[in-house]
């Protein structure tokens, strides 16, 4: 039987360094300013984009801001439950175990989250909330986030 006329050649195995795949698993965001209530531009007028642990807390921000079931688009694992929490407790520590659960409860979701805790809670009256958390991903030391209601 003839030779084939196409040549044949055996690859090398290609090595994944882990670390590296774990570190690009991270994509790129626009970052947002909460505060603003719109996406942060730089001085010529583009987005702003966030990468790695800056991605990672937006995201973080992102879940702690939506209310859960109330957009079509997401799956019922995003989000909170701070209507159904604040509704349904009687008194404040109550109240305040619930946001935590539920904060809590959102961040997980993501594989690329250790641990959600040091929950401090500061109230202005009965009109708002301010949640102060300690959120560390996998790959990131801790990082304070904050969250008004």
């Amino acid at each position: 039987m003839a030779e084939s006329i196409y040549p044949t050649f055996s690859l090398p195995a290609v090595a994944i360094d882990a670390e590296d795949a774990k570190r690009k698993s991270y994509k790129q965001s626009l970052y947002f300013d909460y505060e603003k209530g719109d996406i942060s531009m730089d001085a010529t007028h583009r987005p702003i984009l966030a990468e790695g642990r800056e991605a990672f807390c937006q995201w973080c921000l992102k879940q702690c801001v939506t209310e859960r079931g109330t957009r079509l688009s997401y799956s019922d694992k995003i989000g909170v439950e701070i209507v159904k929490a604040a509704r349904e407790e009687s008194d404040i520590q109550a109240i305040e175990s619930a946001i935590q659960r539920t904060i809590t409860e959102a961040l997980m979701v993501n594989q690329e989250t250790e641990y959600v805790r040091n929950f401090r809670f500061s109230w202005n009256g009965a009109d708002s909330l301010r949640v102060t958390f300690t959120v560390k991903g996998h790959e990131w030391d801790e990082d304070t986030l904050s969250v008004t209601y």
